[in-house]
Parts: structure tokens; C-alpha cells; sequence
């Protein structure tokens, strides 16, 4: 029966994922405005030391754009956003609005950006009943907001498609992040993929780069994209030709950006974004882009662990948000997922990995090369994909870790190795997918 049930999934899988030889690859894409207005009196996400204050005033926009590509009747539509997080229930909220245009959990990824000047993740949370400053407060009318603006966004993508070519490439940059654990692993690859009309000119370039978005602190109580913000706006301005920049995080939760010599936070993440950028725009340069016949994608669902707090987590998480080991309880029996979906898609050379959380470097870059050896030129992570499950570690990190990351992964040791298994072995799938 269990080898029944394998090949009967294996079956439905290849029978989504392989694309049909004769059809070239259509896309468009669109972007929205997701500031809400200050009136609104929302929380900003990322520090517990905020307690849920309001943000005070607007410095720079917070965008959510959208890429939906086409192939053989089937799309796929990824979504970046310039926010901390999402919980589980705004793409399930999201699917519920816009399945009657045959969008599903298979066929979206939800990438944002972690950006710790933007919007409370546990705010959009409507299974938070704890009412919590340390921890977010829901606020109803900023979810509805936000999954108004999404239902627009892939409404005014998901139209137009014009035949497209793309092309990926890589390079390594030093000096620009640093592992924060102290840990020697660092994701140093910087990716770009470029997506052009027949005639040339671009429509959409991907980033994807690895690092925190955090030179804003807890006192820094302005809306803002953070550095993938200036980045985006950056590269658009460079690129010209009304193009749309979209970033993407990579597996960031021990990855922090490095930058000197600047006063103060709102200072650093304008130099840090444009410094991103030009790099961005240097390779986008040398990027060749070609007619691609894949389009394939995998969505899976998997049990999770059971919900564990950390030895280590009154010393830090559970201090920052005001827990004790009773109270911690109750939020991940409220809070935590008991099963999360793994999504990823392949265009072309380049393999998008979806993770649900914070993973550290050492997994991420296991996944990148455990793919790249089955035959894809270009893996990147797509960070806190879908829904943010907590930091993600390797079990050594979790069991002889110490500090912030160990405490906030929820779902004991083997956590890390469950999901990095599991996304490689969808993602072998699709590198296998002709």
C-alpha cells in the first residue's frame, strides 16, 4: 500500500510539474502600493522592546509586487512583499479570494523581504487572540487591507502575458554580510534573473540576496522597506524602461548585513540598498537571456515536530516578549502550525527554493548545493516563503547553540534537517523535470 500510495503521488506531481515542448513561457507582472495609512494606528514588527506602539509617520513605501508567469495553461505567480513576515492564514485567506481564477497554495509563493521597518507579522495573525504588546496584537482591519491590495495586485498580473525570455546568473560578494552566531557560514552569492520581452526590453529582474534587514532598531518607529527597499527602487531607476525590481531574502536567520560609516540607521539602509543594487545592476548587465521551455513547480505538505521551547529561551526570546515556559505554551498551541506546505518552481536554469521561516546559512547553502548537483545551474532560497514557522537550524546549532536564533526555533533539534530534507527531495524532482 505505501509503495501504492509513492508511486500515486510521484504520478500526480510529474503530471503538474512537466511542461508541454511546443509552448513558449508568457508573463506579466504588476506592483501595488501597500502603505497603509498612518491613521490606521499599526504596529511594526520585529521587536518585542516596540510593545505594539504605532508607527509614527511614513519614511519610505512598502510595495508588494507580483511576477506571474505562463505556460501550457498553467501559471505560476510569485509575490514579493517589503514586509517582517506572514502567517499561515493570509495566503489561505488570500487562495479563498482568488480561487475562482485558478490560483491555489500550489501555484503562489509569497517571498517578503523581513523587513524590521514594516508591518507586525502577529498583527495579520487571526489565530492571535493573546493580546500581547511584546508579541503583536491582531488588528483586523490591517489584515483585510493587505489581502485587499494582494487580490488587486494578482488580479492586474494574472492578464496581458506577453512572451518572455529569461536568463539567471551569480556571483559571490565579499564583505557586504557576516554570519551573526559567529558560526563561519556565510551566503556570500548574490542572483539575479533578468525576464525580458522578445524585444529586449526588461519587464522584471529578481534579487535575491542573503542578510537581515535590521540597521533599523526598536526605536526606530518609521514605515519603511528597509534596505530591499532602496535596493529595489535603485536597480528600477538604473534599469530604466519602466522595469520592476523585485527582492527576495535568501536563508537569512543567522545572516546579518555588514556596513561602516554611516550615522544612522535611515542613512544605512539607503547606502546599503544602492550599494546592493549597483552590484545587482552590474551582473544584470552580463546576463544573456533566451527562450525557456520549463516551467515546473511542486507543492507539499509535511507534519511538523512537536512544539518545543528551547533550553535556552527565557534568556532571550522569552525576555523579549514577555514569556514564561506556561505562556510560551499557549502561544505555539495557538500560534504554531502543526504542518507547513513546501513550495518551490523552476524557470529555466534557476530554482527557487520556498522556505517557511528563518534558516540558518549552513542549510540553506546544504540545499543550494544538494540541487545544483542534480542538474540546475541556479538555486536560490526564497526566505520566509508562504508563512514564517520559526528559525530553522541544523540540530548542532539547536542543541550546542546559544543566544536569539536557538531559542526562537520552536520545534526542537531535528527541525532543520526535516525541512532541508524535504526541499531537497521536491526540488531533485523538478531539476529532473525535461
Amino acid at each position: 500500500m505505501k509503495n501504492l500510495l509513492l508511486i500515486t503521488s510521484l504520478f500526480f506531481f510529474l503530471a503538474i510539474s512537466i511542461p508541454s515542448k511546443g509552448d513558449n513561457l508568457t508573463a506579466n507582472v504588476s506592483a501595488i502600493d501597500i502603505t497603509p495609512p498612518i491613521e490606521m494606528k499599526y504596529a511594526l514588527g520585529g521587536y518585542g522592546e516596540r510593545m505594539n506602539k504605532p508607527a509614527e509617520a511614513i519614511h519610505d513605501r512598502i510595495w508588494a509586487k507580483a511576477l506571474v508567469l505562463q505556460m501550457d495553461n498553467r501559471k505560476y505567480a510569485i509575490i514579493t512583499l517589503d514586509i517582517l513576515g506572514i502567517p499561515s492564514n493570509v495566503k489561505s485567506d488570500l487562495i479563498k479570494r482568488i480561487s475562482h481564477h485558478g490560483w491555489s497554495m500550489k501555484n503562489i509563493m509569497l517571498l517578503p523581504s523581513h523587513s524590521h521597518g514594516s508591518l507586525e507579522m502577529a498583527a495579520l495573525n487571526s489565530k492571535n487572540l493573546i493580546n500581547s504588546p511584546q508579541i503583536g496584537i491582531f488588528q483586523p482591519e490591517l489584515l483585510a487591507f493587505l489581502l485587499d491590495k494582494l487580490e488587486a495586485l494578482i488580479n492586474d498580473a494574472d492578464r496581458n502575458y506577453q512572451t518572455v525570455k529569461v536568463g539567471t546568473g551569480s556571483r559571490l560578494i565579499d564583505g557586504l554580510n557576516r554570519n551573526r552566531r559567529k558560526d563561519p557560514d556565510v551566503d556570500k552569492e548574490l542572483t539575479v534573473t533578468r525576464i525580458d520581452l522578445t524585444n529586449g526590453k526588461p519587464l522584471a529582474v529578481l534579487v535575491n540576496w542573503t542578510a537581515h534587514p535590521t540597521f533599523l532598531g526598536g526605536k526606530d518607529m518609521l514605515v519603511s522597506a528597509e534596505w530591499p527597499g532602496y535596493l529595489q527602487s535603485e536597480l528600477q531607476n538604473l534599469i530604466g524602461n519602466g522595469v520592476t525590481a523585485m527582492f527576495y531574502n535568501g536563508a537569512e536567520g543567522d545572516q546579518s548585513p555588514v556596513l561602516d560609516g554611516a550615522n544612522n540607521g535611515y542613512q544605512k539602509i539607503e547606502i546599503y540598498g544602492k550599494k546592493i543594487a549597483a552590484k545587482a545592476f552590474d551582473l544584470f548587465n552580463k546576463i544573456k537571456t533566451k527562450k525557456v521551455k520549463e516551467l515546473t513547480y511542486s507543492y507539499n505538505v509535511i507534519k511538523l515536530p512537536e512544539h518545543s521551547a528551547h533550553p535556552s529561551f527565557m534568556k532571550t526570546g522569552g525576555e523579549e516578549y514577555g514569556l514564561n515556559e506556561n505562556s510560551m505554551k499557549m502561544v505555539m498551541n495557538m500560534l504554531g502550525p502543526t504542518e507547513v506546505g513546501l513550495g518551490a518552481v523552476r524557470i529555466g536554469d534557476l530554482l527557487i527554493s520556498g522556505v517557511p521561516g528563518e534558516m540558518s546559512a549552513v542549510l540553506g547553502m546544504k540545499v543550494k548545493n544538494s540541487l545544483r548537483s542534480g542538474g540546475v545551474k541556479y538555486v536560490a532560497i526564497g526566505g520566509l516563503a508562504n508563512e514564517w514557522i520559526s528559525y530553522i537550524l541544523s540540530r548542532d546549532q539547536y542543541i550546542n547553540g546559544e543566544g536569539y536564533e536557538s531559542s526562537v526555533s520552536f520545534y526542537g533539534p531535528d527541525l532543520g534537517e526535516i525541512i532541508s530534507n524535504e526541499i531537497i527531495k521536491s526540488g531533485f524532482l523538478l531539476t529532473k523535470a525535461k
